[in-house]
């Protein structure tokens, strides 16, 4: 059996090209997987770049980068932060939020098809499991 590592690897590949393929099918087809470390941890009230760059992992360069190309895309804007004028909030666009809420549809999709695979308590168990291995102290 292959190490950890190995198989996150696997399991990440393959959601994110189902993932990102239906999304196209969707009319999303210019996202990439690097999209999701923004994407995937944006609040439909908008996030700081700060928060993104903690939330995902990613440098603030890298963060920043990205940003620049969803928001080029048309999937956010940069918008004044009411609780601190001097800051900016990430908030998703229309298109933004529509890319959202067809994520969230296909991974309870994805998630649902991997729990009639394994059983929904095994699978309900491997997630908690992930969960607790994956969360950064």
């Amino acid at each position: 059996m292959s190490d950890i590592g190995v198989l996150s690897a696997h399991l990440l590949a393959s959601f994110q090209k189902e993932l990102f393929t239906r999304l196209a099918e969707a009319g999303h087809e210019h996202l990439r997987p690097r999209h999701g470390a923004i994407m995937a941890y944006l609040a439909a009230g908008g996030t700081r770049a700060s928060e993104l760059s903690e939330r995902s992992g990613q440098h603030k360069q890298v963060v920043g980068t990205l940003i620049d190309e969803l928001e080029r895309l048309g999937y956010v804007t940069r918008q004044p932060d009411p609780a601190d004028r001097r800051a900016k909030l990430v908030v998703p666009t229309e298109l933004g939020r529509d890319q959202m809420a067809q994520a969230k549809r296909i991974i309870a999709d994805i998630e649902a098809r991997l729990a009639r695979q394994v059983g929904s308590d095994r699978f309900a168990s491997f997630k908690a499991v992930f969960a607790e291995i994956t969360t950064r102290s």
